[in-house]
């Protein structure tokens, strides 16, 4: 990450905060007690701003200068959230077509998976605030700038999420190598969510219960699974030749 990404010290953490930055998390030393700290967390509070206790070599890894025992990392983007791009979607006329990624860190396929849905023309990826890749600089080059074009909506839970996706009357359909219906057989006309979980894990079982399809692309190597950067291209271009 590049230095001006990131802001140490927990006065500069504090006013980041209250300048309105965008924070995507903040890291702070795991046995942190002081009077200084309990300013930070009473800043913190409310702001939905991801904090994790870490062993202060996870910081002094990062930078050896006197962060203090907090570190925080600038987003490259402004978040979106769902409850307002969903909404907005339908009152342009529009048929949402979403992607919603499960437990997604590398950022590699981050980056790879969002600049093929700024050409295949989804409306927003939808990442959760825990357990996931962020968008800082090296997401926002790898992804060759498409990130600055898509909304990223960063919500608090996928299961709210897609609650809320269905609710909106998206159809959800899960990209998993366990379903028996080839995706070509999938309808993805009308509003759509797209779920595509990580390589390792696949879509979270308890998320799975909420899509309304489970769909397989099918294999005919010898390795595990496809790549999910290029698992969720093939899926996004179906959407693209059922709708066109």
């Amino acid at each position: 990450m590049e230095k001006n990404e990131m802001i140490f010290g927990m006065r500069a953490v504090m006013e980041a905060i209250e300048a309105g930055k965008e924070i995507d998390k903040i890291l702070v030393k795991r046995d942190l007690q002081s009077d200084l700290s309990k300013e930070l967390f009473e800043v913190l509070r409310g702001k939905g701003i991801v904090v994790q206790r870490v062993p202060v070599e996870k910081i002094n890894r990062i930078t050896m200068k006197n962060h203090q025992g907090v570190l925080a990392f600038l987003s490259a983007i402004t978040y979106d959230r769902l409850e307002n791009i969903i909404p907005m979607l339908y009152e342009e006329g529009k048929t949402p077509f979403i992607v919603v990624l499960d437990g997604i860190t590398d950022v590699r396929n981050f980056g790879a998976i969002a600049r093929t849905c700024e050409c295949a023309g989804v409306d927003a990826i939808v990442i959760p605030e825990r357990g996931s890749v962020t968008v800082g600089g090296d997401a926002v080059k790898t992804s060759a700038g498409a990130l600055l074009h898509i909304p990223v909506c960063r919500e608090r839970s996928i299961t709210e999420a897609l609650q809320f996706l269905k609710n909106s009357g998206c159809k959800l359909i899960a990209a998993t190598e366990k379903a028996s219906i080839n995706y070509t057989k999938a309808d993805y006309n009308g509003p759509l969510a797209l779920v595509m979980g990580a390589e390792d894990t696949g879509v979270a079982r308890e998320h799975l219960q909420f899509c309304d399809d489970e769909v397989s692309i099918p294999q005919f190597g010898t390795i595990a699974s496809l790549n999910v950067s290029v698992a969720a291209g093939v899926l996004m271009y179906e959407v693209v030749r059922q709708r066109n």
